[in-house]
């Protein structure tokens, strides 16, 4: 069980492994939330077709940017609990929260707050990365995985499975070991890299406030607010005329061919992501200096309004 909109490695991973993707949607129009009536419904559709095993969890979301609060996570918990689901945290971007209000809960820290017979029984693997979150240095490629409750058997294949692969190059492994034990107060460095987390961070923060609010003025673009990760997720209303210039491409794409052919501006559309049915949208990062990614926001505002007027 995947959510929806996912980061689409998930789905080619299950394509190439031969199993079964379920969809759960996340509820837009609840800035993303993650509804357990909904993973129930998913769960009920799958299993007239399969035996679900998995059910996958991106906090805070990519590509949508949302954080999942720690009810909801305890709902989550207690839904896999119930219907003896293994449960894959992917919080990757565990680092970068901006939202006034939100916070990273992860999930191991939450299982084992809530005590038996939760913490003693559901299977969760839990995933951290070197190369997003505030470090965001995606030239490194390395990262770690903790498996918590796994049945032992399985443990003793996994282990098989990872020592036949060849480990990251040393400079990855170097900076894993920087994330995993950072500076600590009192330490000769701590105070240089405190400062330029945290100027990272607000950066980003001010970033992730000003992609929404320019978005939000623009008649059409629906932005929920960026919540944390690094990217935005807006809705865009295509005229029929638009989906009918389509001629099978999915409109979102077609939208955002457009758009790098006119203004050289690289979006993802939403269709690579999945989205509900007849809905579109387009999945842009925030990591653009602010001086650049103002104008970038207001160049792509501004052609949005002259494809509407041009295919209405």
């Amino acid at each position: 069980m995947i959510p929806i909109p996912q980061y689409p490695l998930y789905s080619a991973a299950i394509a190439e492994l031969s199993a079964v993707q379920l969809n759960y949607y996340l509820d837009e129009e609840r800035c993303w939330a993650l509804d357990v009536a909904e993973l129930r419904r998913a769960l009920a559709e799958g299993r007239q077709r399969c035996c679900p095993r998995v059910l996958c969890v991106i906090n805070p979301g990519n590509p949508t940017g949302q954080v999942q609060s720690r009810q909801c996570i305890e709902d989550v918990i207690k839904f896999a609990f119930e219907e003896k689901l293994f449960l894959m945290a992917d919080e990757v971007y565990q680092d970068n929260v901006y939202a006034e209000g939100s916070a990273f809960h992860s999930f191991k820290k939450v299982l084992f707050e809530m005590g038996p017979p939760y913490s003693e029984v559901v299977e969760l693997a839990s995933f951290h990365s070197i190369s997003k979150g505030f470090m965001g240095e995606c030239g490194f490629r390395s990262g770690y995985m903790e498996v918590v409750n796994m049945d032992p058997e399985v443990q003793q294949q996994l282990a098989k499975l990872v020592s036949v692969r060849l480990c990251p190059p040393v400079p990855g492994q170097i900076v894993l070991d920087a994330v995993v034990d950072p500076p600590q107060p009192g330490d000769p460095s701590y105070e240089l890299f405190n400062t330029e987390k945290q100027a990272v961070l607000s950066a980003l923060a001010h970033k992730a406030r000003l992609t929404q609010e320019i978005f939000n003025k623009t008649p059409g673009i629906h932005c929920n607010p960026v919540q944390g990760a690094m990217y935005s997720f807006p809705r865009i209303e295509l005229p029929p005329r638009a989906l009918a210039a389509a001629q099978g491409q999915a409109p979102d794409m077609f939208f955002c061919m457009k758009l790098l052919e006119e203004t050289g501006i690289c979006v993802v559309p939403g269709s690579g992501f999945g989205q509900r049915e007849g809905t579109f949208h387009f999945r842009m990062t925030i990591l653009p200096p602010t001086e650049k990614l103002q104008v970038l926001l207001e160049k792509l505002s501004s052609f949005y309004a002259k494809f509407v007027k041009e295919y209405s």
